[in-house]
């Protein structure tokens, strides 16, 4: 059985920023999971990204460099009320309750042909203007992703554009391997991401 891991930070006061390393904890069946280890990021996406991960449950992240402003790329990712704006495998979004800007919400969405999926209906979990942080889980619908909940922020690179990470976790579906999900659902994030990065440098 794998080790959980436990975050130790150590910081660098000059920028604000904390390296992450790893170190083992034993924690039952939970395993606590820091997908930015190694990374150099601030301490909150740090945080936004560590998931306790229970048995038949699997997590990942993706990280995506943008040569655009923070403030550009959050006007596109803080969309609740609209993924579409760069998500391609959505067909159709419609605000089911609230106004898409409040933790609570919830959004009705509609994918493209062609995926293990029809619909599903997703909570807002966090909009942080300040900070950039995004979170939705997935509470209903018709697809195989149970429990799924995904966290993105973003920080400025040192080059002044931006990085994105994109992390989930969700349970493993019935009949398919944790090496199957993970496999899956990077791929649709990274293409969400890429299409997130194409749509940002074409605004400049």
């Amino acid at each position: 059985m794998r080790s959980p891991v436990q975050l130790h930070h150590g910081s660098d006061p000059t920028n604000g920023f904390h390296t992450l390393q790893a170190h083992d904890q034993t924690d039952g069946l939970i395993k606590r999971v820091c997908l930015t280890r190694g990374m150099h990021v601030p301490e909150h996406v740090a945080m936004h990204h560590t998931h306790d991960v229970g048995p038949d449950q699997c997590c990942s992240s993706v990280v995506q460099m943008i040569h655009a402003p923070p403030e550009s790329v959050w006007a596109l990712v803080r969309r609740f009320d609209n993924p579409k704006v760069y998500k391609n495998f959505i067909r159709q979004c419609r605000i089911v309750q609230g106004d898409g800007l409040h933790a609570g919400d919830l959004r009705e969405v509609m994918v493209v042909s062609g995926l293990p999926a029809v619909s599903s209906t997703e909570r807002l979990e966090i909009l942080d203007e300040e900070r950039h942080v995004i979170s939705f889980s997935v509470v209903g619908g018709d697809h195989r992703l149970e429990n799924y909940r995904s966290v993105t922020t973003l920080h400025a690179s040192d080059d002044e554009g931006t990085v994105v990470v994109e992390s989930y976790i969700v349970d493993v579906p019935p009949g398919n391997t944790e090496e199957e999900t993970v496999s899956f659902v990077d791929t649709i994030v990274r293409c969400n991401l890429q299409s997130l990065a194409r749509s940002c440098t074409s605004r400049q």
